[in-house]
């Protein structure tokens, strides 16, 4: 008896049963058909992106960024697709728009009077309707208005019927449509060779084109557009995504890079250069690697970004991989020339209106006479509270599981790693500090981490790229916000800006003390611990990120920016921008936590008044 041959689902069937499941259940499409062609759709959407062809241009980097797209080799599959999802979706949504988008066959020179980086010619087409009008005219309007390192786009109509390059429209039947194509300025002239980062700035400016096109067309057929056109973008993360975050989570686990710079031997250290007279630095100990550097690098640069459909994230996750190469080459260069000028590229120098914030502070504050060996908190007593704070926290939200350990191979004070709280077994703690100091490290650093780990992906609760400054800044105004910011403490917050500068400049680390000593008066073991937190490692550039954080975030305020952004997870400045379009595109979670002292009477009046403008000088109560 021979067996009976079942007959494969058509193509148009399969998307057909994919869309019942992505109106019923919200289980997002991702159909391959073989050969590279495949149907992407995270949500119901209003539009569809194309790209027909099977050559691998910036073109299909555009499409396949898009939260709906369709990339094949076959013009008339493309049309059937579309005509079937216009049919499907103009139900749900009430309207659908084809951007059919490609790339022109050459990119010629528009002008023959500019010799040197003319125009580059961007073409469109669209369907006779109003809605179709107003896409086209958004689209225009927003490609024109950038440029292309110095290349400005030069927008122009075309036939599709005479182009060769315009395929799709001949199958779109009556439905709407856009035909975009600009020309392959990316490409080195006559190679196949390709200009990266024009390419990258290229697909950006199409891609932000596109969904302000969509937006235009939504609101011409008079249904409700968008709060914002990146809402339209994309709402889940691909795998590809969560595996490249992950590879790089893997390697950034591997170390803590504050931990392998800070000496071990703080205690000791003071001590000799107290009995040398403060004439001559004393020998630092470091604990050693555990992993080598080489293959962590290898491990490193073996993650793939080339296929992430997104160029944001993909942009966010390179940056934190040249990050983390950053702080691995400082780690070999531990006790080395070497690590001080790496971490200048990691941190940055320290600009004049840093420095002068910084000496107007130390000049214009008391000084303040030494409290070192009065009795204070010790560590247990610190652990203690600590505790009773993360449990406050742990009510709230389950997933706050932090631990507190006290360690004798820390420095005086207190230091997160991932999401564990250090606690120097020298701590001597003012008690007027306590609650200023645990509202800095766990109401910020703490809760950014168990925040950025809500988020899925794991680079929020490591930390974007650069996002010590604004973290710092925060965990200062924290300070500041529960009445703890004493002048004592803002000092010497300012005396490391100016040990930094002196560091950077290449003063050695006697000197650097006296300064801090001599000059601005700081106490001999306060001056020390300044400096040698500047000094760990052979010169940390890291100390001057708590000023100008600060800084950063009362400007922020001034100017009617909200912190919620930033309790999201570890963020830096640069990305407020990016945050805010991740959230628009619904990719990040509201954050599950808001630090307990914003909540407090306390803070409301110091916030308030932190909303109407102030210096970090004015955070010191008198």
């Amino acid at each position: 008896m021979k067996p009976k041959l079942v007959q494969a689902a058509s193509p148009l069937a399969t998307i057909e049963s994919d869309l019942d499941a992505l109106f019923r259940d919200g289980k997002p499409i991702r159909r391959e058909f073989g050969d590279g062609d495949r149907l992407h759709i995270d949500r119901p959407l209003p539009f569809l992106c194309v790209h027909v062809g099977s050559q691998q241009d910036a073109a299909l980097d555009v499409v396949s960024a898009s939260a709906s797209y369709l990339i094949v080799a076959n013009a008339g599959f493309a049309g059937e697709v579309a005509r079937l999802m216009a049919k499907r979706i103009r139900d749900r949504c009430g309207a659908f728009l084809v951007l059919d988008i490609g790339e022109l066959a050459e990119d010629r020179f528009l002008t023959e009077d500019v010799p040197f980086l003319p125009p580059f010619e961007i073409a469109l087409a669209g369907g006779g309707t109003a809605a179709e009008k107003a896409a086209l005219k958004r689209f225009a309007a927003a490609a024109s208005g950038r440029d292309a390192k110095y290349r400005t786009p030069r927008v122009d109509e075309f036939n599709p019927t005479t182009r060769a390059e315009a395929r799709l429209p001949d199958h779109l039947g009556n439905v709407a449509r856009l035909t975009v194509r600009f020309a392959p300025i990316y490409r080195v002239p006559g190679t196949e060779r390709v200009y990266p980062e024009l390419r990258d700035l290229i697909v950006a400016n199409m891609v932000d084109s596109a969904l302000q096109a969509v937006s235009a067309f939504l609101k011409a057929s008079k249904l409700e557009p968008p709060a914002t056109h990146r809402s339209l973008g994309r709402r889940a993360y691909i795998d590809a995504v969560v595996r490249a975050d992950r590879a790089l989570d893997s390697v950034a686990s591997t170390f803590d890079f504050l931990l392998a710079v800070t000496p071990i031997n703080a205690e000791p250290a003071w001590q000799e250069f107290q009995a040398g007279g403060f004439e001559r630095m004393p020998a630092l100990l470091y604990r050693p690697l555990e992993f080598e550097v080489a293959a962590q690098k290898r491990k490193l640069y073996s993650v793939s970004l080339d296929h992430l459909e997104d160029p944001l994230l993909t942009r966010l996750l390179s940056e934190k991989q040249q990050e983390l190469d950053l702080q691995l080459s400082m780690l070999a260069a531990r006790e080395t020339p070497s690590f001080v000028e790496l971490g200048r590229a990691l941190y940055g120098s320290v600009e004049p209106s840093l420095a002068a914030r910084a000496r107007t502070i130390l000049e214009k504050t008391p000084r303040v006479a030494s409290t070192a060996r009065q009795k204070g908190l010790g560590a247990d007593a610190v652990a203690a509270a600590a505790r009773d704070m993360i449990a406050g926290y742990s009510a709230a939200y389950a997933d706050f599981d932090a631990s507190v350990e006290v360690r004798a191979d820390l420095p005086a004070g207190l230091l997160v790693s991932r999401n564990r709280l250090l606690v120097s077994r020298d701590t001597n703690l003012p008690p007027e500090r306590l609650t200023a100091l645990l509202s800095h490290e766990i109401g910020v650093h703490l809760l950014t981490y168990f925040n950025g780990d809500a988020q899925g992906l794991a680079i929020f609760r490591n930390g974007l790229a650069g996002y010590e400054g604004m973290q710092e800044g925060l965990a200062v105004l924290a300070e500041y916000l529960v009445g703890g910011m004493t002048a004592a403490r803002l000092r010497l917050i300012a005396a490391r800006v100016i040990a930094c500068q002196a560091m950077l400049a290449g003063a050695p680390f006697e000197y650097t003390f006296r300064v801090l000593h001599g000059d601005f008066g700081l106490d001999d073991r306060s001056a020390f611990n300044v400096v040698l937190r500047v000094f760990r490692g052979g010169g940390l550039a890291k100390d001057a990120i708590y000023l100008r954080g600060v800084a950063q975030v009362l400007d922020h305020l001034k100017s009617g920016g909200s912190l919620t952004p930033f309790w999201i997870g570890k963020i830096s400045a640069a990305h407020f921008a990016d945050i805010q379009e991740l959230n628009a595109r619904g990719l990040l979670r509201a954050p599950r936590l808001e630090p307990a002292f914003l909540s407090s009477d306390a803070a409301r009046p110091r916030l308030k008044k932190a909303m109407a403008g102030i210096d970090p000088i004015d955070m010191v109560e008198t």
